[in-house]
């Protein structure tokens, strides 16, 4: 009997390189083509923020998906859609738009000190509801609605409530990938009852005044998953890393799996990147010398000959390191190394790690700004990545610094660790700190130091890294793997 090409939608918050907010970004702008391979078609809709350039990306206006209505509780909005590839594929993107929500602030926002920032629970509400209202207008039926992150978690309740009636909707399942489990959509039940009838509220995991869209999702969802086998475990056995859900995970043990991430080896290839300064490969490295020299120029720190350029690529909060890094920093500072800290997020992190540039010049930079050049030049351009977020389901950033030849120096939690082969005895692919300490950061860090400066160690390191297997497709195997089981039950 032949394999059915089944039909799946992914709806994300984030798609790189349109927007690029956490690693989800990067997982979006992969995981979609490497699963089309598997045979399955595959679509993508997320928000059209208003800081999406239209003409850069060539999105485009779809007569039939204009003035599509979105019926809220007590009003009606229209919702609009523009639509392009993603890049270097075929794979459909659909940008979900409507200018009150969407032109200005538009990022999804949690709740702030009780109330409900920026209107988040708004956006929210119009943007689920609108992925199921452009699907019907469309005439596109996916027999699977993959879910990523709380942006996309009410999907799965809509689908159980208001749409139920709806045959156009009979027997989708719905999947919700856990990326980022401590941003969980905490938004005021209030103003969710201003918007969704009684039977979607009622559906609501809502301790005391507020939603918590996560829980919502893992909830009413049919298969749940998370980016490693290693983090999928941490989360149901140690509390404290589920942050408030682990009681829900430990009764959606039996359907929920764990699959590493993968990257697209054909964009993550320092021999074919158009945006790195120099191309370069393990047989011939030179290039790698002129990245960190376009860096260094680009970040205002000026050439050492021999010393290494460590950097830092993270949020700027709390769960991506940004406290941890603080408190090393002067240790950090005081080692004979160039420091570049490149991200964006809570401003006051910002401001302190303009203070040490300013007490350390010419030895450290702060980069603010994103871009996909120099997202990929940072990538070329580092000796050292240095990775001291305190959770990690899995992220790719230690996999493209790997194939680069870039070595991460990382925390050992979740997907890191099946990542990563921690140095010991000459053999490995980068180092790992096992304590989330200051002290255990600045020491692990020593070692990879060390390792710079041995003619044998440093290049051994990073031919292991640069020859490492970091295609997706194993885990897309896995999926479809998932995927048929969840469509085509046994017995």
């Amino acid at each position: 009997m032949p394999r059915q090409n089944y039909k799946v939608l992914y709806v994300s918050g984030e798609v790189s390189p349109f927007v690029r907010i956490s690693q989800l970004a990067d997982f979006m702008a992969s995981f979609p083509q490497a699963i089309e391979e598997e045979g399955f078609e595959a679509r993508i809709m997320m928000p059209k923020y208003g800081t999406i350039n239209d003409r850069k990306f060539r999105l485009h206006d779809v007569l039939r998906l204009s003035d599509i209505e979105v019926q809220l509780k007590e009003k009606t909005d229209l919702l609009n859609v523009k639509v392009t590839a993603l890049p270097s594929s075929k794979i459909q993107t659909y940008f979900l738009y409507n200018e009150k929500y969407f032109k200005r602030n538009g990022f999804f926002t949690e709740t702030c000190n009780g109330s409900d920032l920026k209107g988040s629970t708004d956006k929210i509400v119009f943007f689920n509801i609108g992925v199921l209202e452009t699907l019907l207008r469309l005439g596109w039926k996916p027999d699977i609605i993959h879910c990523h992150d709380w942006h996309a978690s009410l999907i799965p309740l809509l689908l159980k409530t208001v749409y139920a009636s709806n045959a156009f909707f009979r027997d989708i399942k719905t999947v919700l990938t856990i990326h980022n489990i401590y941003r969980q959509g905490v938004l005021p039940y209030k103003a969710f009852q201003r918007s969704l009838p009684d039977e979607v509220c009622s559906g609501l995991y809502c301790p005391h005044d507020d939603v918590n869209m996560l829980y919502t999702g893992v909830e009413h969802v049919d298969l749940l998953t998370t980016t490693s086998r290693l983090y999928a475990e941490e989360i149901v056995r140690d509390g404290p890393r589920a942050y408030g859900l682990g009681r829900i995970l430990e009764e959606s043990r039996a359907t929920l799996y764990g699959i590493i991430n993968g990257i697209d080896s054909r964009q993550w290839n320092a021999s074919t990147d158009k945006l790195i300064k120099k191309r370069y490969s393990l047989e011939h490295l030179e290039g790698k010398l002129e990245n960190k020299k376009a860096l260094l120029e680009h970040a205002g720190l000026p050439w050492r000959e021999g010393v290494p350029l460590v950097g830092v690529i993270a949020n700027f909060d709390e769960f991506q390191g940004a406290d941890l890094l603080l408190q090393s920093l002067e240790k950090l500072l005081s080692l004979d190394i160039q420091l570049l800290v490149s991200g964006s997020g809570d401003k006051k992190y910002e401001t302190l790690f303009q203070d040490f540039v300013l007490k350390h010049p010419g030895q450290m930079s702060v980069q603010a700004e994103y871009s996909d050049t120099l997202f990929h030049l940072l990538i070329a351009g580092l000796d050292i990545l240095l990775m001291p977020g305190m959770i990690e389901s899995c992220g790719m950033m230690q996999m493209f610094a790997m194939n680069y030849g870039t070595i991460p120096v990382a925390y050992a939690s979740g997907g890191v660790v099946e990542t990563i082969v921690d140095h010991t005895d000459r053999r490995g692919s980068g180092f790992l700190f096992y304590d989330y300490t200051a002290e255990s950061l600045v020491g692990k860090l020593g070692d990879a130091l060390q390792c710079f400066h041995d003619e044998e160690c440093w290049p051994q390191i990073m031919a292991e890294a640069m020859t490492r297997d970091f295609t997706w497709k194993n885990s897309a195997q896995e999926y479809d793997h998932l995927y048929r089981e969840l469509l085509e039950p046994q017995g």
